[in-house]
Order: structure tokens, then sequence, then C-alpha cells
């Protein structure tokens, strides 16, 4: 094969690859009765930053009537299992 059809080749695969996405947890309220809950929710690549992520997860959130309060933090997938049990039925929800 020559060297073009090989970096070609290459190129398109990375082309096709799935953009890499985050995860965040936080910490979101509902009101009337006061209800609590942290929570993890996926994020595309282009929101892995605290800036970016928030009116991503505040949207969310609020379509199901919960108020964004706090993100803790920003991860990478491989951090993803040791959030699961915290999380509960909050784990990738939204």
């Amino acid at each position: 094969m020559s060297p073009r059809i090989v970096t070609l080749t290459c190129l398109a695969m990375l082309a096709a690859a799935p953009a890499q996405a985050c995860y965040a947890d936080y910490r979101a309220k509902m009101d009337n009765p006061l209800r609590l809950h942290y929570g993890v929710i996926a994020l595309p690549d282009t929101a892995c930053t605290m800036d970016a992520a928030r009116p991503i997860i505040a949207t969310r959130l609020a379509a199901a009537g919960w108020e964004l309060l706090q993100i803790v933090s920003i991860f990478g997938p491989d951090d993803l299992a040791t959030r699961r049990s915290d999380a509960g039925s909050y784990f990738l929800r939204f």
C-alpha cells in the first residue's frame, strides 16, 4: 500500500470515530416539598468544562422540574463506575 492510501485510511477512521464524551456529577433540588439528589450525567465532548456544562445540565434537569445546585466535578469514562452506587436512580438519568 502506498503511504498516501494508508494516511487517507487513517484519517477516515479517525473522522468516523465518535467523539469521546465526558460526564459530570452534580447536586440538584426540587421544592415543595424539598427534595435533593446527587446524580451523574453524560455530556457531549463540547461541554467538558464547568462553564460549558452548566447550561446543558440545568436545562435537562429543569425539564423534569429539578434545579441545578452544583456541578461537583467533570470526569472521563474511567471514573464512571465509581460513582454509580452513589447516584442510584439518578445515574445517567438525564
